[in-house]
């Protein structure tokens, strides 16, 4: 059932892991699919193709979500393209640093901050062009309501997506405009930085006992922004197999 055959999605950080997962779903269900990159053209290519092959049209486009002109170009070049934008998904992220907060660089602190000011100024610009009636949704962690040691500056980047997230919600409701976040847990893709004994330890805390798979979260994802999901809005769901 191609449920999105009329709407146009923006995937950020999609040529690969849970992003690539989501492209390929939100392509399935017949969305126009952009699909961004930062540096792996090839890769983002390739879904671009997968999408095609099932029907659907895509594009990649290449954004760095650390710089601010480059988020606002890749939804300029989206109306460009194909004159509205009905479906935002915030999935790019940088490496994922666990670090005592006393070992904690201010490199290190940056690499995750700037992106998660990317996340903002992209909600911005969806608040500017989406057309009424969108669905916008980021990608968080369960590692905001589930603190580690290390975590700090990981976990504290995604708690404030979620609430620049929870607040556009109240902002644009008026508008049907819903806006949500998706909080997945360890799951397994090329990003996974922890080492075996705290994935099995992870596993083991787990009631549905595995890692996540990109497509877990992808579903998640595909169910807000449905028509169906007209009702949900502020929300964070975990998409975590329940461990918290």
């Amino acid at each position: 059932m191609r449920s999105l055959a009329s709407k146009v999605a923006i995937i950020t950080g999609s040529s690969r892991g849970i992003g690539r997962a989501i492209a390929q779903r939100l392509g399935r269900d017949g969305a126009t699919v952009v699909v961004t990159y930062h540096n792996s053209q090839d890769k983002a290519q390739e879904v671009v193709e997968k999408i095609k092959a099932n029907g659907s049209n895509a594009i990649a486009l290449q954004v760095n979500v650390k710089e601010i002109d480059s988020v606002r170009g890749l939804f300029e070049q989206t109306l460009e393209h194909f004159g509205k934008i009905d479906i935002l998904v915030n999935n790019a992220a940088s490496k994922n640093i666990f670090q005592p907060t006393a070992k904690m660089t201010l490199e290190e602190y940056d690499s995750m901050f700037d992106i998660t000011r990317g996340v903002y100024f992209a909600l911005q610009e969806a608040a500017k062009h989406m057309a009424d009636g969108g669905r916008i949704v980021s990608i968080s962690t369960s590692g905001t309501v589930m603190p580690i040691p290390a975590g700090g500056a990981y976990s504290g980047c995604k708690s404030a997506i979620e609430q620049f997230s929870a607040c556009l919600a109240k902002e644009l409701g008026e508008r049907g405009i819903t806006v949500n976040t998706v909080s997945p847990g360890v799951t397994d893709t090329d990003g996974l930085v922890l080492g075996e004994e705290q994935v099995n330890q992870l596993i083991a805390q787990t009631p549905l006992n595995r890692l996540g798979e990109p497509e877990d979260v992808a579903n998640a994802v595909a169910m807000l922004v449905s028509d169906d999901a007209h009702w949900i809005t502020g929300q964070s769901i975990r998409a975590n197999g329940g461990i918290v």
